[in-house]
C-alpha cells in the first residue's frame, strides 16, 4: 500500500481532522506502543500499520477499506 493510499483511507475512516489527531496522538499496542506517525517514521510498512489501525478500531474502519 502506498503512503498516499494509507492517508486517504485513514481520512476516509476518521475524517481529515480526527485522522491527523489519531496518527499523531494515539498510541497503539498493535504498533508496540507507538503512534501511527512514529511507526511510519521508523520504517514500518504501511500495510502493517493499516492492519494495526483496523484492529484497534474495528467499528470505525468500514469493511471496504480493510
Amino acid at each position: 500500500m502506498r503512503l498516499t493510499d494509507f492517508w486517504a483511507r485513514l481520512e476516509e475512516a476518521f475524517g481529515p481532522g480526527y485522522a491527523a489527531s489519531i496518527a499523531r496522538d494515539q498510541v497503539l499496542s498493535q504498533l508496540d506502543g507507538r503512534t501511527i506517525e512514529q511507526a511510519l517514521a521508523s520504517g514500518e510498512r504501511t500495510q502493517a500499520v493499516w492492519r494495526a489501525v483496523c484492529a484497534a478500531y474495528p467499528d470505525r474502519v468500514p469493511a471496504r477499506l480493510r
